[in-house]
């Protein structure tokens, strides 16, 4: 069902900012046209905050800025929580000029909590930790048409948020309960320095070849 979802059109209203400027955790994920931000244009920004509240900003081609979402992501009150943030920074900051701070990755906190699975992706997590299957049927699909959203698209891009920040808390406990808790605060203070490593089209200067 896609009812409880509000779709804004290339940013957020200014009363939406507000309230979830009040919220102290903020799911939140990207959809594009591809995987390299250089070619493949950011599509929806999606968000839900602790009560629970979803918003999907569709952006046309060629927008460049966002003045509420960036106020929003940079907000230094609100930590927003992202599964796999190595890509969706980066898009975000390519496109959008956004500098996400701060941020948390629920996909490196599986790989460093879940070490007894070798599945780390937000279907398996949601299906473990909520005991919800997810469709990701429309993974895969066209984010960039102008005028249409098919139904599925939208409770696809809501379900990529919806459980996060629930998820979020369970990883947390397993982190500190397993004593890696440090270990992925420090991933994700050293992943901006990754991402702009992405964006100047680096490949992995850290591997041994």
């Amino acid at each position: 069902m896609t009812t409880d979802i509000s779709i804004f059109h290339n940013d957020l209203p200014s009363e939406v900012l507000q309230s979830y400027l009040q919220s102290p955790l903020l799911a939140v994920d990207t959809e594009t046209m591809g995987l390299i931000p250089r070619r493949d244009r950011l599509c929806l920004v999606q968000m839900c905050d602790v009560e629970g509240q979803i918003s999907l900003v569709k952006l046309d081609r060629g927008v460049r800025s966002a003045p509420n979402l960036k106020q929003l992501l940079e907000a230094e009150n609100v930590l927003k929580l992202f599964h796999y943030a190595r890509f969706d920074i980066g898009a975000l900051k390519y496109h959008l000029g956004i500098e996400t701070k701060p941020f948390f990755c629920t996909k490196i906190a599986s790989k460093l909590a879940r070490t007894y699975s070798q599945k780390h992706g937000l279907k398996e997590l949601v299906r473990e930790l909520e005991k919800v299957e997810l469709d990701k049927t429309e993974q895969s699909s066209d984010w960039g048409n102008p005028y249409y959203l098919s139904e599925e698209q939208l409770a696809y891009a809501a379900n990529d948020v919806r459980y996060l920040i629930s998820i979020y808390h369970k990883l947390v406990e397993m982190l500190k309960r397993e004593e890696r808790y440090e270990f992925a605060l420090a991933c994700c203070q050293f992943l901006p320095t990754l991402v702009d490593l992405d964006l100047l089209g680096y490949e992995d200067i850290f591997s041994h070849q």
